[in-house]
């Protein structure tokens, strides 16, 4: 059986976000959704819209988001509006909160932790979706990539939640009081029913930038710890996470150990482990890399 093909390329800037997408070989079809962060209000290190403007284009793309589950300037549609639009979203797209109105259910049937996964009522209205991530680490999940945005990402508000309860409706408190393993499947079990959902039609992109320990989410995050590595392509979500945790170990930057002990000290690759048992992408892959 082939590998998974991953793509990299260095340079990071807006034209080979659309160069290393080609090299895919993959159209999306139909009304694209793109999803990103929009990057918690404060928070200096989340990828710009200006960024993307050239993806955008290319795909004739909507950028997609949710809500959040804390408090902040994203966890009511009102003020996420508002921060869409101090934030420029708004100025360069057109940008659908997926969970403005109301959620609906995805079934999962072979979850580890949960059985149901709450997302966004207009996630319906896409054909295709490109999923846009920024790595870097996290402060619950030990990194973000594009499993965390197929999951907690595209969650809605009461999905997040639920998500992070581990299948039950708790408290805020409860949230972060789960059994740590649990969490990371319930993650990757929600991450496995967006994948069902869209049958093929998804791509995703990792931008190793900007790379804190800490998420876009946060609004006073920690400084990039590594510097800059590049932009990977790939149609499994599962071995694009794993290449990006694999081209952290793999580089002499001073800042790599902070942040392999980020995403260690949380067992971060858990997630990427509970997603390959799910069937829902390869561990194993082929680096291309493109000049």
């Amino acid at each position: 059986m082939a590998k998974a093909q991953v793509y990299f390329i260095k340079e990071i800037n807006s034209s080979n976000l659309v160069k290393i997408f080609d090299a895919l070989g993959k159209e999306l079809n139909g009304k694209v959704a793109i999803k990103v962060h929009s990057g918690e209000e404060g928070n200096q290190n989340y990828l710009k819209p200006e960024f993307m403007q050239e993806i955008v284009k290319h795909l004739n793309g909507t950028i997609v988001e949710c809500n959040t589950a804390y408090d902040g300037a994203r966890d009511t549609t009102i003020k996420h509006l508002e921060l869409l639009k101090n934030h420029e979203w708004t100025k360069y797209y057109n940008v659908d909160l997926l969970d403005s109105e109301d959620d609906v259910t995805l079934e999962i049937l072979n979850g580890k932790v949960i059985k149901e996964n709450y997302v966004g009522k207009n996630l319906l209205n896409y054909d295709s979706m490109l999923v846009l991530s920024h790595f870097k680490g996290h402060p619950m999940g030990g990194y973000g990539g594009a499993l965390k945005q197929l999951s907690i990402g595209l969650a809605s508000s009461k999905g997040k939640r639920f998500i992070h309860c581990c299948g039950h409706n708790g408290s805020y408190e409860d949230m972060f009081n789960q059994k740590q393993e649990e969490f990371l499947e319930a993650m990757a079990d929600a991450a496995s029913s967006v994948v069902n959902h869209f049958k093929g039609n998804i791509a995703y992109i990792n931008v190793m930038a900007n790379m804190s320990v800490d998420c876009d989410c946060c609004n006073v995050a920690e400084d990039p710890c590594m510097k800059d590595i590049g932009i990977l392509a790939s149609l499994d979500p599962v071995a694009i996470d794993q290449a990006c945790i694999d081209l952290v170990k793999k580089s002499d930057d001073p800042g790599r150990d902070h942040l392999l002990e980020r995403i260690n000290s949380r067992m971060g690759t858990h997630t990427i482990d509970a997603a390959y048992e799910l069937g829902i992408g390869d561990r194993e892959y082929e680096l291309i890399e493109i000049a």
